[in-house]
Parts: C-alpha cells; sequence; structure tokens
C-alpha cells in the first residue's frame, strides 16, 4: 500500500499563492502516477492536475490552467502542486492520489488516496 500525506493548505487571499505537498510511504512513489483532485462542499471531487511517475508528463484542468503547477521529488517521495492567482472558487479540500496505472483524469482510476488538506480563498 501507499500512505499519502498532504499539507500546505490554509486561507488566503484572492490572488495568492499556496504550495501543496503530498508525503508518500509504503510502496516506492516512483512506480505511481500521481494526482491532485479537489472537492468543494455539496460537489463531487473534480480532477486538478496529474504527474506521470517520471514526471515527464503532467495534466491539469482546464479550470486551473495557466495557475496550477504539478510536479514530483522522487527521491523526496513528495508530489507538490503550486497553486498561483488563487480564486474563491478554488475553496476546496484537496487531495493527492496514487495511480498504479497510466495518468488519469477519473477518480476511479486511482488506487490509493490522502485525507486531503483545506484551502480557502477569501474574496
Amino acid at each position: 500500500q501507499v500512505q499519502l500525506v498532504e499539507s500546505g493548505g490554509g486561507l488566503v487571499q484572492a490572488g495568492g499563492s499556496l504550495r501543496l505537498s503530498c508525503a508518500a510511504s509504503g510502496r516506492t512513489f516512483s512506480n505511481y502516477a500521481m494526482g491532485w483532485f479537489r472537492q468543494a462542499p455539496g460537489k463531487e471531487r473534480e480532477f486538478v492536475a496529474a504527474i506521470s511517475w517520471t514526471g515527464s508528463s503532467t495534466h491539469v484542468s482546464d479550470s486551473v490552467k495557466g495557475r496550477c503547477t504539478i510536479s514530483r521529488d522522487n527521491a523526496k517521495n513528495t508530489l507538490y502542486l503550486q497553486m498561483n492567482s488563487l480564486k474563491p472558487e478554488d475553496t476546496a479540500v484537496y487531495y493527492c492520489a496514487a495511480d498504479r496505472g497510466r495518468v488519469g483524469r477519473y477518480t476511479d482510476e486511482y488506487d490509493y488516496w490522502g485525507q486531503g488538506t483545506q484551502v480557502t480563498v477569501s474574496s
């Protein structure tokens, strides 16, 4: 199994930035594609970004394109999400997830999930 722990969330004003981290332990981190998802109150969990196990391929949702960057450091077993120009609609719990297969955009493609970190953007 892979254990995932997110950190870096918090309260930020609109236009601000946050860097989320996801620390992985257990099985070899570099064997997994990784993704970030978010879930706002009353809404379904939605895809934010994903990255291949080597980091050579990334995918970002249209809602955050140009504002968010996903990256990973396999030597540190850590996944990152740099979020800039934050908007109130970015407010959600952000989850990282590990995928034993290819990079995916759908929650059912992912095998392991963290507990999430809250991001709140005030207007």
